[in-house]
């Protein structure tokens, strides 16, 4: 899966990347220092991984990641070419969602490219701009969609009707998602507006207060995720050892630091579950797959060959070995499963795959 990056110039983007990959991506207080989308890969925490690593003991963890594309900063006027918006904006019709990232600090050695901190305008004016863009793509489609209903046929007729809805929603100045049209009817038109969203408000260590109440006020009318944080506090803190890192969160209270959180929201951003293979000779490792997957669907994740000779998959509740930490003993208590192919895979199962070759 990958998220792309967005949000004005400025707002902390490339160095929200930085932290979360740790990648040295090129960051600055000057507008369009990303020109490229930089791509980086990152594990997903998961503490049961962790266990699941104590009880067998093997030689290797290996968790499951998601990718995450630094998009450059869009400006007012973007759809329409202002600040190479266009080539940006095709940026993001390749990931799967977004984490839009707002600023909320002040700083008057870093220039806001709109002058003053306000957060609500400059959501409005990046979603503005996603909307334009895509009233654009979505005029041209409407064009050949009139024309080839007039075929009578009525497949031509149903996809007319859907881009008349589209068309009408984008004009009154909301995005596709607020829709729910489901995903087929999407599938051959990439909008940006359909991308689901996580809020990140960039603060400082000495938080500007009314304009992060002001988004969370913002972000909760809209029931949309929301995850105010320190980048540069969260920067800091990615070199520390697993000691001092722990130290700091005892400290803060908490239990993740906040670029973990950013990528637990964004798995269910994604409605993404995770399964687990797990044994003492070679690896204990998480698989990140779409809630509603079924068992062979989940296997071909570890190899195509498996879902195509898929039998049976045996399972247990990652809470089942939690609390008996022995596979024996879930066998005795018949709390191994033999499931087939019509199996909903569930978060937290522990899998044993059986197949022909």
């Amino acid at each position: 899966m990958e998220i792309g990056i967005i949000g004005l110039p400025n707002v902390g983007k490339s160095s929200l990347f930085n932290a979360l990959t740790n990648a040295g991506a090129m960051s600055s207080n000057y507008p369009f220092t990303t020109i490229e989308p930089n791509v980086g890969v990152v594990p997903v925490p998961d503490k049961r991984l962790d266990r699941l690593f104590d009880i067998f003991k093997p030689p290797k963890k290996t968790p499951s990641a998601i990718k995450f594309v630094d998009i450059a900063g869009l400006v007012k006027g973007a759809s329409q070419g202002e600040g190479l918006g266009n080539k940006f904006l095709a940026n993001i019709r390749e990931v799967d969602a977004v984490i839009h990232v707002v600023r909320l600090f002040k700083d008057d050695d870093v220039a806001h490219v709109m002058g003053e901190v306000d957060p609500v305008r400059d959501i409005e004016v990046i979603e503005t701009e996603l909307m334009l863009s895509d009233l654009e793509t979505v005029e041209k489609l409407y064009t050949k969609c009139v024309s080839n209903a007039k075929s009578g046929e009525k497949a031509a007729k149903e996809r007319l009707a859907v881009v008349e809805k589209i068309k009408q929603v984008l004009s009154e100045g909301k995005p596709v998602s607020t829709l729910g049209l489901p995903p087929e009817d999407l599938k051959d038109i990439q909008l940006l507006t359909t991308k689901p969203v996580l809020f990140v408000g960039n603060n400082s260590e000495h938080r500007n207060e009314a304009a992060a109440e002001k988004m969370r006020e913002f972000t909760a009318k809209r029931g949309a995720p929301f995850i105010e944080l320190c980048v540069k506090l969260e920067a800091d803190i990615v070199d520390f050892s697993p000691e001092e890192k722990a130290a700091f969160l005892a400290d803060a209270g908490t239990e993740y630091t906040g670029l973990e959180k950013i990528v637990i929201e964004s798995k269910k951003l994604l409605d993404l579950i995770v399964f687990f293979t797990a044994g003492p000779e070679v690896e204990v490792r998480s698989w990140i797959i779409h809630r509603g997957c079924t068992a062979p669907k989940a296997a071909g994740k570890i190899h195509s060959d498996i879902e195509r000779g898929f039998i049976r998959a045996e399972i247990y509740s990652y809470e089942d070995i939690d609390k008996y930490a022995d596979e024996k003993i879930l066998r005795e208590k018949g709390l191994i499963r033999s499931e087939g192919k019509e199996y909903v895979m569930r978060d937290g199962d522990v899998c044993v795959f059986r197949f022909n070759v």
